[in-house]
């Protein structure tokens, strides 16, 4: 250790898929500090294209490409994507406290400007960044898509070997014998299919959708997702504004197609509690995607019937005390539109 002037290390990133510039990134960290927090993101995404590894399995990633020494001094913590950069930033801090034992200790914050997904860096001012530039010219996006669209895993192992470590590629060979593969192939196909038909437009889409957030009681309508993006996941019932709507007649239809939930306007106008734009530039896999939320509350009444059409396979009501359990189920960020308006997780430290 070249360098000791910090007690600790921190660095944060996602980790889809662990390259040879990541490693390289954590090596320096382990030159500034004696210890190194690992705060892998996305912790409780749903598996998708964008998201397949889980966090525990990202953490194996990287636990397995260290030495012994490297790996008794490497500490790891889950970070959720709260598309709310203070809450983010206040549960990041908590976790390196929780991993150091507090006392104030010297924190080095680890990684380098790349774009503006990078901003992050410049939210922890009680940590010293140690910018440590760009570690190669490696990608997550194009190792998934190496992933994704090989001829068979051999063929995409040997699309990726020369940027990743050996361990990864033993890893994802054995990852790829679990019954994931085949399903976020065809999603990333799919949505790949979506984004070419956009390819020719002079400025990159975005798309503007509706969500309706449905209370009865203590429970919420939820819909099981039919289609790719999200095929078999939770969401809320939705879809595109039209372009003779408001965005609220637009959640209406939407409402009623997927779940056949139609009830009198004057009755849904009493019953809407609040609205919400959700326009976290990362939120939908499609693109960029800005959503007009209603959430209406239709009191102690009984549930109506309800049936799945439309994009949904399925159409049902959930306990509200039930879906903090079911987050890592949900399409996109639909358990944080329901978190925004129903207060499902704790409030930051």
């Amino acid at each position: 250790m070249s360098d000791t002037k910090y007690d600790w290390a921190v660095c944060i990133g996602r980790f889809q898929v662990f390259h040879h510039g990541q490693l390289a990134l954590l090596r320096r960290a382990l030159a500034l500090a004696p210890q190194c927090a690992v705060l892998i993101g996305s912790a409780w995404q749903a598996r998708s294209p964008r998201n397949p590894f889980g966090w525990q399995e990202r953490a194996d990633m990287i636990r397995l490409a260290l030495t012994d020494d490297e790996r008794a001094r490497v500490h790891f913590a889950p970070l959720r994507d709260h598309y709310d950069e203070q809450r983010w930033v206040a549960q990041a801090q908590a976790a390196v406290a929780r991993l150091s034992g507090g006392g104030g200790p010297r924190i080095a914050l680890v990684g380098h400007r790349k774009d503006p997904t990078s901003e992050y860096l410049n939210d922890f001012p009680g940590w010293v960044l140690q910018d440590v530039g760009r570690q190669g010219e490696l990608h997550g996006k194009a190792l998934r898509a190496a992933l994704f669209t090989g001829a068979s895993v051999e063929a995409s192992l040997a699309a990726m070997r020369d940027q990743v470590p050996g361990s990864t590629v033993d890893f994802l060979r054995a990852w790829a014998q679990l019954p994931h593969l085949e399903r976020l192939r065809a999603e990333w196909q799919e949505l790949a299919q979506e984004h070419d038909k956009w390819a020719g437009s002079p400025y990159p889409p975005v798309f503007v959708t509706v969500d309706a957030i449905v209370r009865v009681g203590d429970h919420v309508l939820l819909i099981r997702r039919g289609r790719a993006p999200g095929r078999g996941l939770l969401a809320v019932p939705g879809g595109f504004i039209d372009q003779r709507e408001t965005a609220c007649q637009s959640a209406l239809r939407e409402l009623e197609e997927e779940t056949g939930l139609r009830l009198l306007p004057s009755e849904m106008a009493h019953a809407l509690k609040a609205t919400r734009v959700f326009d976290h530039p990362d939120r939908s896999q499609r693109g960029r995607v800005i959503t007009h939320a209603f959430h209406f509350d239709l009191g102690g009444r009984r549930r109506p019937d309800i049936h799945g059409s439309d994009d949904a396979a399925e159409a049902m009501w959930v306990p509200v005390a039930g879906l903090a359990a079911l987050e890592d189920q949900f399409h996109d960020d639909h358990f944080h539109l329901l978190d925004a308006f129903l207060g499902l997780l704790p409030p930051p430290p």
